[in-house]
């Protein structure tokens, strides 16, 4: 059991960087000597890996998730005996990469999510009910039951499920804890309003939402979060983590960014042209994360854009924070000029009244401009998709197309059973960026 009394984030940076470096070094060593593909890439540095510090780091090569792809079994450091769990994460091509943990891993897996379920509240007296999923080779439900139950709460392996399957296990059970994603949280408790059940929420203080964000680029909440707070009468915490990077980073009890632990992982954020960006400045989130033994990545390419947060937390952590995911690097588009990310067409839509479901499909176009549809499910029938479009234009300063359709239809395309998360932006491009 990894000690808890001496996180580095609770120490003055200085000295929470003195210790990160020693740890980076000692990641670095094990990936030179152990894995094939960092022997390889890392040969031209070998003189210098033991010198390597947060602040040289940026020497040292970048990794993606194509080269990974392309190249799986030479990543792996640890010999097929220590391999306790084998997961899978989501290809560049749509096909899914293989990544192996160790029992170390595995270890270290539920000190991460441990210590963040900590930090956003949750305690032994706690019951949480998991609504994600937790098979099918996909980590995140998983890695939230061994932070939950090494925390010492309970957890209730719902899973992906109906809204009618987990209110009737909310009924038996009474969770203080809901993990899962917005979308589908805010779905479950209007559900229970809508059905004359809305004692059972009663129970419930925490959301642990993975998947999509809750603040804008300003951190200011977005109107899916007031709207799911609202509906549970509970406060929503924000998790962010992939597969590869075995590391979580989630709010605290003052829900102003996913902190850091430094000890677990090293994050930069790197312009298209790989420089690093500074804090506050958007880019791509780059992560090494420590204390791997099996897949012991060197600054690796989530694709996922953000931005680093060093304003001091109420909580007393000292470490910096992860702001909320603001796109994929691939997902961006260009509309006549303008640059977009999905997030700001899916945050507009949520904050219509009137608007039950929807999800955005892009298409190449003419003139280097991709066309943008948007598919809806309205209560109101005055939204019309011409006023649909009128409405997000105020917001994004751009017309889409929109089309309407019943919200049954929406929930299957968006809750597609070959998927283990829900999807609601389908890039139909020939060459997607």
């Amino acid at each position: 059991m990894r000690d808890e009394t001496k996180l580095l984030e609770w120490l003055e940076p200085d000295a929470a960087k003195t210790r990160q470096d020693a740890l980076l070094r000692r990641h670095l060593k094990h990936a030179f000597e152990h894995s094939p593909y960092y022997r390889e890439t890392l040969a031209p540095f070998a003189g210098r890996l033991s010198a390597i510090t947060g602040d040289t780091l940026a020497e040292l090569p970048t990794t993606d998730k194509r080269m990974f792809a392309e190249r799986t079994q030479d990543f792996l450091a640890a010999p097929q005996r220590e391999i306790s769990d084998i997961v899978f994460s989501s290809g560049t091509t749509g096909v899914p990469t293989p990544v192996a943990y160790s029992r170390a891993d595995m270890e270290r897996l539920a000190f991460n999510e441990r210590i963040s379920l900590r930090a956003c509240g949750i305690t032994p007296d706690d019951t949480a009910l998991i609504t994600c999923t937790l098979d099918r080779c996909f980590v995140a439900g998983y890695a939230y039951y061994l932070g939950l139950t090494t925390l010492g709460a309970a957890a209730i392996r719902n899973g992906i499920n109906t809204v009618e399957s987990h209110a009737a296990v909310m009924r038996r059970l009474h969770p203080t804890v809901l993990v899962g994603v917005p979308g589908f949280l805010f779905r479950l408790g209007r559900h229970l309003h809508e059905t004359g059940q809305s004692e059972l929420a009663e129970s419930v203080r925490t959301l642990v939402c993975a998947g999509d964000p809750l603040h804008d680029r300003s951190m200011r909440q977005l109107p899916v979060t007031k709207a799911l707070e609202s509906v549970w009468n509970a406060k929503a915490y924000s998790t962010y983590a992939s597969s590869e990077i075995v590391t979580s980073f989630c709010e605290c009890t003052a829900q102003q960014g996913g902190h850091l632990h430094p000890e677990l992982a090293v994050v930069e954020i790197l312009d298209e042209r790989g420089n690093r960006l500074p804090v506050g400045e958007v880019g791509e989130v780059v992560v090494t994360p420590l204390q791997v033994e099996a897949v012991p990545f060197v600054r690796f390419r989530t694709g996922d854009m953000s931005f680093l947060i060093d304003a001091p937390c109420p909580c007393g952590r000292k470490s910096v924070r992860l702001g909320p995911i603001l796109g994929r690097r691939n997902q961006m588009m260009k509309v006549r000029g303008t640059t977009v990310y999905p997030a700001a067409f899916l945050n507009a839509l949520d904050a219509i009244p009137g608007v039950a479901a929807s999800f955005v499909t892009v298409r190449g176009g003419e003139d280097l401009s991709d066309r943008v549809t948007v598919t809806a499910a309205v209560k109101d029938n005055s939204l019309t998709p011409e006023r649909l479009s009128d409405l997000l234009f105020a917001t994004l300063r751009l017309h889409p197309a929109v089309e309407l359709l019943p919200e049954p239809d929406i929930m299957r395309r968006i809750y597609n059973p070959a998927s283990h998360k829900p999807r609601r932006f389908f890039d139909e491009r020939e060459f997607p960026r």
